[in-house]
């Protein structure tokens, strides 16, 4: 996939506040990717917009559909203008939450970038908080949720084990409880847009950079209509994804267990051997044969489908196909305040007569 340079206006604190609407370079970047959330789209138009109006940063709102089978994308490309800019980027199929991120942040020209989810789990109301974070000097705004509505137990306990499993096995810091909801600066953006990998998992590239972190506090939301688009297999794959791609202590751990394996089994035969010199041996130990034998077949196994999710990492790596494709860019340009105010007053007088 051929690199795109973005090139980044920066403007001082007084050119913020000075200029509250720019029809160039936005401030900030809003990311939405969605699929099949034609129902929980215009309530989180309104919330979103509502919340970036009263801005004096200019924004831009990018709508990324991952190749959506219901009319999302209808519904996204029909939404007025406002004081943000509005671009909808339509994939060309489904590719994954993961991959429709990348668009949104290779698309995205703002000085920060914001990525949220349409079922409004994430408090768009939120983002004035972030922003502010990241005027005091954050390239990363994490946002922990402090309570996970809606969930169920089996789901919370799950992904509290896998975050302590991945901090365990990978040298790299990946905040527990955070999702994807977060601010990042133009330059950790750069940074990530510029990594050559297909394998992409988000939460652990989000943190890969490093640069100044800080971290909010939130109440997690259960979404606001629809059911989740994440089934626990998807979540498994996700989770393999991530031990994969940011460890090999796992290959390492299978080592040490075939090594562990061999010595008792080394250990266990010259027993036998000495035992049976000793004191002969009669004909028996099938049960115990049976067992040692379908332990040892288990591990083999389990290390094989083990060596065999690295490699077919590489084997994704080395064929160096695009992240994604894009079908259509719908864009619409933003309007000044005074004329967002006009066109809603003249909505309410018409509803009212």
């Amino acid at each position: 996939m051929s690199v795109i340079k973005k090139t980044v206006n920066y403007v001082s604190e007084g050119e913020r506040s000075s200029h509250p609407i720019r029809h160039f370079a936005p401030i900030l970047s809003v990311i939405v990717p969605f699929y099949n959330e034609q129902q929980v789209l215009p309530e989180f138009h309104r919330r979103l917009t509502q919340v970036l109006d009263a801005l004096p940063e200019h924004c831009e709102i990018l709508y990324v559909d991952d190749g959506s089978s219901d009319t999302s994308l209808m519904v996204a490309q029909s939404f007025p203008s406002t004081t943000s800019s509005i671009r909808c980027i339509a994939l060309s199929r489904n590719f994954g939450k993961e991959f429709a991120m990348c668009a949104g942040l290779e698309h995205a020209k703002g000085q920060a970038v914001i990525l949220i989810d349409a079922d409004l789990q994430d408090p768009p109301e939120l983002i004035p908080d972030m922003l502010q974070a990241w005027r005091d000097g954050a390239d990363v705004v994490n946002m922990k949720r402090s309570s996970r509505q809606g969930e169920s137990w089996l789901k919370r306990f799950s992904a509290a084990t896998f975050y302590k499993l991945l901090n365990r096995l990978a040298a790299l810091d990946i905040p527990e409880n955070v999702g994807d909801f977060r601010l990042l600066s133009a330059r950790v953006v750069g940074h990530i847009n510029a990594l050559p990998e297909r394998n992409r998992y988000m939460k652990g590239l989000f943190s890969w950079p490093g640069f100044t972190q800080t971290t909010l506090m939130f109440e997690r939301d259960a979404r606001f209509c629809g059911e989740t688009k994440w089934n626990y297999f998807k979540l498994l794959g996700l989770a393999m994804d991530g031990l994969t791609s940011f460890s090999v202590r796992p290959l390492r751990l299978a080592t040490f267990v075939g090594a562990g394996c061999a010595l008792l089994s080394f250990g266990f035969g010259l027993w036998i051997i000495v035992k049976t010199l000793m004191f002969g041996e009669p004909v028996s130990g099938y049960p115990s044969m049976m067992v040692v034998m379908l332990g040892l077949a288990g591990v083999q196994l389990l290390s094989i489908g083990l060596l065999g999710e690295y490699v077919g990492r590489i084997f994704v790596e080395v064929k160096q196909r695009p992240l994604y494709l894009i079908q259509s860019i719908h864009e619409k340009q933003p309007v000044s305040a005074t004329k967002v105010v006009e066109d809603a007053s003249v909505s309410l007088m018409e509803k009212v007569s």
